[in-house]
């Protein structure tokens, strides 16, 4: 593959493009992108970094940019938050934007999995290293959860199996203390699902719950786009395809499907003590709390985006200035909160 033809690639924007070229290089021959740019060099004056965000304005995204913010500034860090919304096509751009620049690092949360191929080559190609925070990306292929553990991009975030777990063995605790009738319950698991980390949460959300509720209740798999609306549209029809459900309990890839979930069986006349949501952000959850009124939303799985942001940016940086390799992934810490105590673990309602 020549140079001039790697160079046209990387210009691509075109999410179809992307995936088109990042197939045709891995069966081109061309030499494998190291993930996370471990041949990078040291930097031996001021960092300059670029944290790529997907969902911006989402709570959970402020904070990780504010606890990014703020690490940055304790360690003498330039630091550039750019916002992509949903706009998967808007992350090569930004990154050759970044790249021109004259960026130290690149750290990106990808809205869409499939520019991971784009996104190594055009990031060693400026010899800029990268680092993913919250999503996975895979070098090789448009599918993380198809990539061979060494072509994973570095990452910071949660573990998605520790937090489906939890959220699933609360799930069951307060299935077990409603002392519902399993043959007229349902669980629901709400999730956009070609996330892979989305994945990962339900998946192990749901085997905790079997593994706790001590019956089998039948879960409805209900893809959505991660949206409170979303959810609420896809688990409204979900509610009306089973009329005979009594009972139901709902979790998802974050508080966005939950909280739409919830919603969606307020509005079809199930009561609060019908309904069994675990969510997992709590930045939503607390809002059905804070008005004291009974709510479906029976607890959530506090995560705390600025613990991640931080850990990111400080993580680059050890790489960066002290030359540290990147861990293949870091977690920072989950707690499950309530009505009870969301208020004392510091959730920030949005």
């Amino acid at each position: 593959m020549s140079t001039h033809r790697s160079r046209r690639r990387a210009a691509a924007v075109a999410l179809g493009t992307v995936v088109t070229l990042a197939l045709g290089a891995c069966s081109s021959g061309q030499d494998a992108v190291k993930p996370g740019g471990d041949d990078t060099a040291k930097v031996e004056g001021k960092i300059s970094l670029t944290y790529l965000q997907k969902q911006g304005d989402q709570e959970y995204f402020i904070g990780e940019a504010a606890g990014a913010e703020a690490k940055a500034r304790e360690l003498g860090i330039d630091l550039r938050v750019v916002n992509l919304g949903n706009d998967a096509n808007k992350t090569i751009s930004e990154v050759q934007s970044a790249i021109a620049q004259k960026t130290s690092g690149l750290i990106v949360v990808v809205p869409d999995p499939a520019v991971g191929p784009q996104l190594a080559q055009t990031a060693k190609d400026g010899n800029v290293a990268l680092l993913t925070s919250d999503d996975q990306i895979c070098t090789t292929g448009p599918d993380p959860s198809a990539c061979a553990p060494d072509a994973l991009v570095p990452r910071i975030g949660f573990s998605g199996a520790q937090m489906g777990g939890e959220v699933g063995k609360r799930a069951a605790e307060e299935f077990k203390k409603a002392g519902w009738n399993a043959a007229d319950t349902r669980t629901v698991s709400a999730w956009k699902q070609d996330v892979t980390v989305c994945t990962d949460r339900v998946k192990a959300a749901e085997k905790a719950f079997q593994d706790g509720a001590g019956a089998d209740v039948k879960n409805i798999a209900v893809p959505t786009d991660n949206t409170p609306t979303g959810a609420q549209d896809k688990i409204a029809a979900t509610v009306t395809a089973n009329p005979g459900v009594k009972h139901w309990i709902v979790w998802g890839c974050n508080d966005e499907n939950v909280q739409g979930g919830v919603t969606a069986l307020e509005n079809a006349g199930f009561k609060a003590s019908d309904v069994i949501g675990v969510g997992l952000g709590a930045y939503l959850a607390c809002k059905n709390w804070s008005s004291g009124k009974p709510s479906g939303m029976k607890a959530a799985l506090f995560i705390n985006g600025a613990d991640v942001g931080a850990l990111a940016v400080q993580t680059m940086y050890d790489r960066l200035k002290n030359g540290k390799a990147f861990p293949k992934e870091a977690f920072a810490p989950t707690k499950m909160v309530d009505a009870a105590n969301w208020k004392a673990s510091g959730v920030t309602c949005s």
